[in-house]
């Protein structure tokens, strides 16, 4: 692998970590050390930081919380 590659993913521990678990990328950064941009996109989608991930999980947040409010509104009549 590039030199300049592992120095990259040695100041990302977050994308250490994404590809110690998807192996494949050894293999590509390997033959195209350009493909950094490309993995970090993907480790964004596995670890779920891409804006509609974000929505997501902050709408399942307020819908917990509505459900919460509402539990507790029952639960005082």
């Amino acid at each position: 692998m590039d030199k300049r590659v592992t120095t990259f993913l040695q100041t990302r521990p977050d994308l250490q970590q994404f590809i110690r678990s998807n192996p494949i990328w050894y293999r590509f950064l390997a033959r195209d050390p350009n493909q950094l941009a490309e993995l970090e996109k993907e480790a964004k989608v596995f670890y779920g930081k891409t804006m509609p991930q974000r929505l997501e999980k902050a709408n399942d947040r307020v819908q917990l919380l509505g459900m919460l409010l509402q539990f507790a509104e029952t639960m005082k009549a």
